[in-house]
C-alpha cells in the first residue's frame, strides 16, 4: 500500500491525500490553490480501501492532510503552514512546476 500511495503522490506536481470531512485539509487545498496551483486532491473516504490508506499514511507519520510536493512528501498540516509562513511554500510550487509567477 505505502507503494501505491508513493506513486500516486509522485504523478502530479502537487498531490494531497485528503478526506472530505477534514476542515484542515480544507485549509491546506485552499492555501496551494491561493498561489495559483492545481492540486490532484484524493478524498480517501471516496477510495474503496481509503481507510487502509489512512492507516499507512499514519505509518508514514503524518496525519491527513498528506501533502506531496515536486514528487516529495512534505508532509501534512504544520510542515505546510510552517512552509508558508517561512516564505518557503511559493519558491517550492515554484520549483516544481506546480506554479509559474
Amino acid at each position: 500500500m505505502e507503494n501505491y500511495l508513493v506513486e500516486l503522490g509522485t504523478r502530479n506536481p502537487v498531490v494531497i491525500f485528503s478526506k472530505t470531512t477534514c476542515c484542515m485539509s480544507y485549509v491546506i487545498i485552499t492555501l496551494i490553490r491561493s498561489f495559483g496551483a492545481s492540486p490532484v486532491v484524493y478524498e480517501l473516504d471516496d477510495f474503496p480501501h481509503g481507510r487502509q490508506m489512512e492507516k499507512t499514511l499514519m505509518g508514514l507519520g503524518c496525519d491527513l492532510p498528506a501533502v506531496f510536493i515536486g514528487k516529495e512528501f512534505v508532509g501534512g498540516s504544520n510542515e505546510i503552514m510552517s512552509l508558508n509562513i517561512k516564505g518557503k511554500l511559493k519558491p517550492l510550487l515554484l520549483k516544481a512546476s506546480a506554479i509559474w509567477m
